[in-house]
């Protein structure tokens, strides 16, 4: 159902904390996603619920993406996203994605990033964070060898791999939480579908 359809209601059955209710940083999150979407996402809705972890994410991710810079974060996220198979991630962060890549190459990014007009280096970067979603436990240390015939250093590498597994913590948490996946503003339908089409499995 689109976020027009719920009119902003959370359709978790996680009781949430009505924007009428909100107070403090709650109200300044609500807000921030009122003005930038038209509506309160229903993930924000639950992941507030525990308002303290939601912050403690906040500045991990910021303390993730800072240093590696937005184009390279996107494209973990985006690549994580897709092996996590979280349509709620991929929708959000290709509509953040837009302004980097421009439509045109952000619909060949999400239909296969290893044809998209990405460097080398790129589609192994997004490669690995698209393992880490599916099978971390299947990596080596050939694996970051490949990352560092690219030119990536070790902090890159610890970079990557932490963002990746932070997009999974987000992404999973509010599967979990049976989060509603809403209608964005600003992407188009065929975007919207590449995004969202031909992701790995989150069940058995």
């Amino acid at each position: 159902m689109s976020a027009s359809a719920n009119e902003g209601v959370a359709m978790s059955s996680i009781e949430t904390v009505p924007e009428s209710d909100a107070t403090g940083r709650r109200a300044d999150l609500y807000a921030e996603d009122r003005e930038e979407y038209g509506f309160v996402p229903d993930h924000t809705r639950v992941m507030t619920v525990n308002l303290g972890a939601y912050e403690a994410w906040e500045n991990l991710i910021s303390a993730i993406a800072r240093p590696m810079g937005l184009r390279r974060y996107e494209l973990v996220t985006l690549a994580a996203a897709r092996g996590a198979g979280s349509r709620h991630c991929r929708l959000a962060h290709g509509r953040k994605s837009i302004s980097l890549f421009g439509e045109d190459q952000l619909l060949r990014i999400a239909h296969d990033y290893r044809d998209a007009g990405l460097s080398g280096a790129e589609v192994a970067m997004m490669e690995y964070a698209e393992r880490i979603s599916r099978d971390a436990g299947s990596i080596t240390d050939a694996d970051l060898d490949v990352l560092r015939g690219h030119g990536f250093t070790d902090r890159d590498i610890v970079d990557i791999a932490l963002a990746a597994a932070a997009r999974n913590f987000y992404s999973r948490a509010i599967q979990a939480l049976a989060a509603e996946v809403e209608d964005l503003p600003g992407l188009s339908p065929a975007l919207a579908r590449a995004l969202t089409e031909n992701l790995a499995p989150t069940t058995p």
